[in-house]
């Protein structure tokens, strides 16, 4: 498989919209094909590429991300959905759902050491204890030495 062009979902929306304005306006198909190629800049094949290219991404709104234009070599099957005009296969690509989030808890392992596991549980503050919190430690402690003595 021989990659010719691709289009990216963007430019393939705004030449849906360009499109449907030109047939709103009752433009023949030669006349849309030409609008299609001074507005996007695309002359001759890319041209015609594009044009086929909106019509395979008009089919395919849901998640697509881009339509490759491809050829063939003989004996190659063309990928699902692609869509075959003229000598080329127009596949549309899209976008991949993102994966569920694992949540569970990793099993424990057994053994090992306490080395690197924090002591008494989490910390109140990163900056350590507050003069409060100090002060109550000391009583405390100082309220411990009376006790055992």
């Amino acid at each position: 498989m021989k990659s010719v062009t691709e289009f990216w979902v963007h430019t393939l929306t705004k030449g849906i919209s360009t499109k449907a304005d030109l047939v709103a306006q009752g433009k023949s198909p030669e006349e849309v094909q030409t609008a299609l190629g001074e507005a996007f800049k695309y002359e001759g094949d890319k041209l015609k590429h594009f044009a086929a290219a909106i019509e395979v991404a008009n089919e395919n709104k849901e998640k697509l991300s881009r339509v490759l234009v491809v050829a063939l070599a003989d004996g190659e099957t063309a990928p699902p959905k692609s869509v075959k005009v003229e000598e080329h296969h127009y596949v549309p690509e899209f976008q991949a759902a993102p994966r569920a989030v694992n949540l569970a808890k990793p099993e424990a392992r057994g053994g090992g050491s306490n080395k690197g596991k924090a002591k008494g549980g989490p910390k109140e503050s990163p900056w350590g204890m507050t003069p409060e919190q100090k002060a109550a430690k000391k009583a405390g402690s100082a309220a411990n030495k009376a006790s055992k003595a």
